[in-house]
Order: structure tokens, then C-alpha cells, then sequence
């Protein structure tokens, strides 16, 4: 069997809204009876932060120096992995202050950075070392904004830089927790039908096509109408801090 390893960085861990996209995904990969999956919780592993000693790119290279955490283990885990993704939520404009601790400690994956400029066409910065050309690379994130083409931006530049553009397969589902709050359960199932689709097609071609791309990023919500949500939903919560005062 295939293996496809899913790190949850939400801080929510099981109750993470962006999660039930990402099972809803990993269904449609599991269909074609060629997959198993392990689910991990990042707030589970005991992960240190990078020291900048850059020992990695020299002295140990291809190695972290830091070894009584958890990330040698975890590191094997992805080498061996056919699938891995990234799931986690938006947080001012990047990803969680967890997932870029663990993510800086993923700096030992990379080629030494030896004064090359920065490449033109779209390339890794520095290259992955001992690349697994068959694995493949997935970051589904959500976020409460409506404008998800643009709103990634920010963070699709930094996996452009390390993975390479067209490296690696970006989901972005914009509105979600309101989605997931207002407990309509036919409009959920609905909604997460495209995303276990896009899973049937990603297992059968490796890639997604632009027009699945473009149908995940469309919200669940027109703009006006989630304008009209969030206002109420913000004036509540004003209300309700009056109270506390």
C-alpha cells in the first residue's frame, strides 16, 4: 500500500474545521484502494526550535544536530511517504506559529545555500536534497476570508521558494469555519463533495487540474451575503464584551 502521512497543524487538533476538508480529500485518494493514511497531530510532537546553527548544511549535512525531539522520527516518516500534506488554517496571512517552527526545522531537506542568486525560472531556491521525484507534496489551508486567490499569496511565495512552483499541489478553501459553524449539514456534505472528488482525481493523475483548482478555491457564500454574516457575528461579539465589562 501507498502511504499518505497528513500533519494537522491546527490548534484545535481533531475539532479543526481545516481537517475536515483534508478527510474529505484523503476519502477520495483512499478510493482507489491503493492508499493508507496516518494522521498526526502537531501539537502531539515535542519539536524544538531550529538553533540557526546551520550545522545541517555543513558539519551534519542532511542532518538537525537537535536529536532528543521528535522530528528525526517524524522527518523518516515523510521520507517514506508517497502523500504527505500540510493541513492547518490561515493565520495572519501564514501558516500557524507552530507549523513554522516545525517547518524551519525541515531546513536540513534542503541543498546547502552556497551564494547562488536566486533562480528565474521558478526553481527551488536551494533544491531538495535526496529528492523522491514519485512523493508528492500537499498544502490544503483554510481561511475566513473570501478573496482566497489573493489572500494565499504571502504563503504560496515561501512553499514557491522552498518546493519550486508547480512542486507541490495548494488547496486553499476560503470561508470554511462559518461554513462548519452554521451546522447545515446538507450544504456541508455538498460542499465537501468537490473536495473528495478532487481527492479521486488527484490519486488517479498526481496533479490536480487548474479547473479543479479554480472550483476548490470558489467560497461557499457569496460576498455579499458573508458580509451581512460577519457584521452581525462581530456586533454580537462587541455585545457580548460589554457584558463581561
Amino acid at each position: 500500500m501507498k502511504k499518505i502521512l497528513v500533519l494537522n497543524g491546527s490548534p484545535k487538533n481533531e475539532n479543526s474545521s481545516t481537517l475536515t476538508v483534508t478527510k474529505a480529500f484523503v476519502d477520495g485518494l483512499i478510493e482507489s484502494g491503493e492508499y493508507e493514511v496516518e494522521y498526526v497531530n502537531l501539537s502531539s510532537l515535542n519539536i524544538k526550535p531550529c538553533t540557526g546553527c546551520l550545522s545541517c548544511w555543513g558539519r551534519t549535512a542532511g542532518e538537525c544536530v537537535i536529536k532528543n525531539d521528535d522530528i528525526p522520527s517524524f522527518k523518516a516518516k515523510i521520507e517514506e511517504a508517497d502523500i504527505f500534506i500540510e493541513s492547518y488554517p490561515l493565520f495572519f496571512f501564514g501558516m500557524p506559529g507552530t507549523m513554522k517552527v516545525f517547518t524551519d526545522r525541515m531546513l536540513s531537506m534542503m541543498n546547502t545555500y552556497r551564494g547562488q542568486g536566486a533562480p528565474e525560472d521558478g526553481k527551488s531556491f536551494h533544491g531538495i536534497r535526496n529528492p523522491k521525484p514519485e512523493r508528492r507534496f500537499v498544502i490544503i489551508s483554510s481561511c475566513a476570508y473570501t478573496e482566497a486567490s489573493t489572500i494565499y499569496e504571502p504563503l504560496k511565495m515561501q512553499y514557491d521558494y522552498i518546493c519550486g512552483k508547480g512542486e507541490y499541489t495548494f488547496i486553499g478553501v476560503p470561508q470554511l469555519k462559518t461554513l462548519i459553524d452554521l451546522k447545515n449539514e446538507k450544504k456541508i456534505t455538498r460542499y465537501l463533495s468537490k473536495f473528495k472528488e478532487a481527492g479521486i482525481e488527484f490519486a488517479k493523475n498526481g496533479k490536480l487540474s487548474k479547473e479543479t483548482e479554480d472550483n476548490l478555491l470558489k467560497p461557499p457564500f457569496t460576498e455579499s451575503g458573508y458580509k451581512v454574516f460577519l457584521d452581525n457575528f462581530w456586533t454580537e461579539e462587541e455585545e457580548k464584551g460589554k457584558n463581561l465589562k
